[in-house]
């Protein structure tokens, strides 16, 4: 069959490479790509946002099914698109409804839905511009940090956790009034802080049954031992090693089935990734929030560990037919390590030759941000590379994507190098 695969990254460089595995993937476009799914499949110069572009392309290429890698077309409605014209009701998108991909594209709905369906999650006020004063109110009422996420939309940027109470309700004005984050912030909610350490959990639905795929772990922070500013993650490591059978039993009694269920009651329709962001509070899974698609860099350590094919599990998802689908995934750890532009998550240049690539060994490498240019790949995006490895635990497999990132040069490249550090 030929499938269309809409975004740019690291997730969509590992989504194509899985697929291609598949004998049931005749022909792969990739919208836009990169120059690592250049190199595998075709790339094609559209928007994920361009719908009516899409949709002539679709047609022109007799496409049969569209897997959709980032937020953004999921939140503008790319599923209820298709399912609403004549001529692509009939070809299957992986993701959400645009009502489903509001989890991820309004905090408030989704804490609104947590709370509805009963699912763990930490005490929230929802503010605007003109109740900012009531959220400096709310923040008194909480003990520090304090935790600002901005409603929308902002590329994994706009969540912020400030220590100083006066810097935070600062903080809140220069959201809700300045516009800091843009119209993301144009509300904001305002969270208790849990104490604890973070875990993704991935589930993929066809509205009705659901598979769990590996637990992984990224890194935020672009500094080492977590600090300075969030980025969209620079590592991530798979499966987590604190997740065992009594902690991943709670989180799908507790977090999964109730989250498909009220999906479900709710007449919400849902065939794709949900992305679980979760907190383990003393052995207590909490969720800290929801996505609507695979996480960046997550899918380059969780994909890879899935044995199943890929391509079979999507059509799974079109057809309802997920329950008589049995995942088989590899056992070994992977890790990945996010290679960077320097300056990045503020300015950073573009247009760099990475030298290199052609002498990594034992290990894969996921594009993000790069391009062809005049026969070279370029950097192109403050996230270059996500360099992945297999270990039989995560230390062999952190130590093979070190060795390999060795191998590679930029101008000004930077990447973390204590990835796993606080699980060792």
């Amino acid at each position: 069959m030929t499938i269309l695969l809409l975004g740019s990254g690291g997730r969509e460089h590992a989504f194509a490479w899985k697929m291609l595995q598949s004998s049931k993937c005749t022909k792969l476009f990739v919208a836009p790509g990169n120059a690592g799914t250049h190199s595998i499949a075709e790339n094609v110069n559209l928007n994920p946002t361009d719908f009516e572009s899409i949709k002539n392309f679709v047609l022109q290429q007799n496409v049969q099914m569209v897997v959709v890698g980032p937020e953004d077309p999921l939140v503008k409605g790319i599923f209820d698109f298709f399912i609403n014209d004549n001529q692509l009701a009939h070809i299957p998108v992986i993701g959400p409804s645009k009502k489903g991909a509001n989890l991820e594209g309004s905090k408030e709905f989704a804490k609104q839905f947590l709370v509805k369906h009963n699912i763990p999650t930490a005490a929230y006020g929802s503010f605007t511009a003109e109740t900012v004063e009531n959220g400096c109110s709310f923040l008194e009422t909480l003990l520090p940090p304090y935790v600002l996420k901005a409603d929308g939309l902002a590329a994994g940027k706009g969540v912020l956790i400030i220590q100083n109470l006066e810097e935070a309700k600062q903080e809140l004005r220069n959201m809700l009034l300045h516009k800091k984050f843009g119209e993301a912030s144009s509300k904001v909610v305002i969270e208790e802080f849990l104490d604890g350490i973070e875990l993704s959990c991935f589930v993929l639905t066809d509205g009705k049954n659901y598979k769990i795929l590996p637990t992984a772990k990224d890194y935020k922070r672009i500094g080492e031992g977590d600090t300075g500013l969030n980025t969209g993650g620079m590592g991530a490591v798979s499966p987590v090693p604190f997740a065992d059978a009594i902690l991943l039993e709670k989180i799908e009694n507790r977090i999964v089935k109730p989250t498909i269920s009220g999906l479900n009651k709710d007449g919400i329709q849902y065939k794709g990734f949900v992305f679980i962001g979760l907190i383990n509070v003393n052995g207590e899974p909490i969720v800290i929030e929801y996505n609507v698609r695979m996480g960046d860099p997550e899918t380059e350590v969780v994909i890879p560990r899935l044995k199943t094919d890929l391509v079979e599990l999507f059509l799974a998802v079109a057809n309802q037919t997920l329950n008589e689908i049995e995942l088989e995934i590899d056992p070994r750890s992977a890790t990945t390590i996010m290679v960077v532009s320097g300056g990045y998550p503020e300015d950073f240049e573009k247009g760099k030759v990475i030298s290199g690539l052609s002498s990594i060994s034992d290990s894969i490498v996921f594009h993000a941000g790069t391009k062809l240019e005049n026969g070279n790949v370029v950097t192109n995006g403050g996230r270059v590379l996500a360099i992945t490895s297999f270990g039989d635990g995560f230390h062999e497999a952190i130590k093979k994507s070190y060795q390999n990132i060795d191998k590679l040069n930029f101008d000004k490249m930077y990447f973390r190098k204590d990835i796993g550090f606080d699980l060792f």
